[in-house]
C-alpha cells in the first residue's frame, strides 16, 4: 500500500491544532512542529514502523527550513509517495482577535511582553510572507468564520477525494460575512432572485426544494448557472494540466442562504461528472 502524507501548515492561530487531531481521529499517525530537515527521516522510519498515513504539521517554527518543503514534497511525489498540503489561513482581525483571547505569545514574537495590536499585524504580515510559497503550493482553508467542527469535517473531507485527480471544491458562502480567503474564484448572484422576499421560503434553504422550484423558475438564475459552467468548462482543463490539486469556487448571495447554496449544489451535480468534487456551504454548516 502506497504511503499516504498529509502536510498541515499555515498561520499560527489559523487552526492547525484542531486539523491534527481530526487526522488523528482519522487514523493517521500525528507529528507537530517537525524540523524540515528531519522529513526525509522521518517518512522513512514511520512507513517502517507505524503503517502508511502520516500527518505532519509544519508552520513558521521552522522558519530557516521552511524553503526545503517544497522541493522535499516533490521529490516524496516523484517516488510515489501520496501528498497532500494543506494551509490553513484567517484575517489578520481574525488571528489578532484570537492571540488576544488566548494570550499566548505569537512564535516569532522576540520577548515574552504582551505585544501591541500594531506589533502584532506586522509580525502577522511577516509570517505570511515567510509562508507564501508553501501556501501557493497547498490546498488553502480559511477558518476565519467556521468552528472548530467545521473545521474537522472540511479537512477529513479532503481525505476521500480521488487521488491524483483534480478536486473542485465548492461553497456556498455571505457577503455579509466575508469574501473566503481560500477561494480560487468567486461570483456574486447577489443580483438574482431573492427567495427570502417570499415568506413561505423565507425560513428554508436552497437544499430545500420548495426554493429549488422557485429558483428552476427563474431564467437568470439558469443563464447565471450556465455562465459559471462555460466559464469552469474553459479553465479548469488548464489548471488540470498545470497540476493543480484542487480549485475552491466560492458562491456568495447576501446571507448565504439560499441562491449560493441552489448554485452550489446544481454546479457541483453538473461538474461531478468530469471532477472530483465537494461541497461547503459556510453559514449553513455551522448550524
Amino acid at each position: 500500500m502506497a504511503l499516504e502524507i498529509v502536510l498541515i501548515t499555515g498561520m499560527s492561530g489559523s487552526g492547525k491544532s484542531v486539523a491534527l487531531h481530526a487526522l488523528e481521529d482519522a487514523g493517521y499517525y500525528c507529528v507537530d512542529n517537525l524540523p524540515p530537515e528531519l522529513l526525509p527521516a522521518f517518512v522513512a522510519l514511520e512507513h517502517r514502523h507505524h503503517g502508511n498515513r502520516v500527518a505532519i504539521a509544519m508552520d513558521v517554527r521552522s522558519a530557516t527550513s521552511l524553503h526545503q518543503v517544497p522541493q522535499e514534497l516533490s521529490r516524496l511525489r516523484s517516488e510515489g509517495v501520496s501528498v497532500q498540503s494543506v494551509f490553513l489561513d484567517a484575517t489578520i482581525d481574525t488571528l489578532v482577535r484570537r492571540f488576544s483571547e488566548t494570550r499566548r505569545r505569537h512564535p516569532l514574537s522576540h520577548d515574552d511582553l504582551q505585544q501591541g495590536r500594531k506589533a502584532l499585524v506586522q509580525i502577522i504580515e511577516l509570517e505570511r510572507e515567510l509562508l507564501a510559497e508553501l501556501r501557493e503550493h497547498s490546498h488553502v482553508i480559511d477558518t476565519s468564520t467556521i468552528r472548530a467542527s467545521q473545521l474537522q469535517s472540511y479537512v477529513k473531507s479532503l481525505l476521500v477525494t480521488t487521488r491524483g485527480q483534480m478536486t473542485l471544491v465548492f461553497q456556498s458562502f455571505a457577503f455579509k460575512r466575508g469574501i473566503p480567503m481560500d477561494a480560487d474564484y468567486v461570483f456574486d448572484v447577489r443580483m438574482l432572485p431573492n427567495p427570502h422576499y417570499e415568506p413561505a421560503l423565507r425560513d428554508l434553504t436552497g437544499l430545500d426544494e420548495p426554493v429549488a422550484h422557485f429558483l428552476r423558475q427563474q431564467p437568470d438564475v439558469s443563464l447565471m448557472q450556465a455562465h459559471i459552467e462555460q466559464f469552469l468548462a474553459h479553465w479548469l482543463e488548464m489548471l488540470d494540466r498545470n497540476h493543480r490539486s484542487y480549485v475552491t469556487v466560492a458562491v456568495g448571495c447576501t446571507g448565504g442562504q439560499h441562491r449560493s447554496v441552489y448554485l452550489v449544489e446544481r454546479l457541483a451535480d453538473v461538474l461531478s461528472s468530469r471532477w472530483a468534487t465537494l461541497k461547503r456551504h459556510r453559514e449553513l454548516d455551522g448550524r
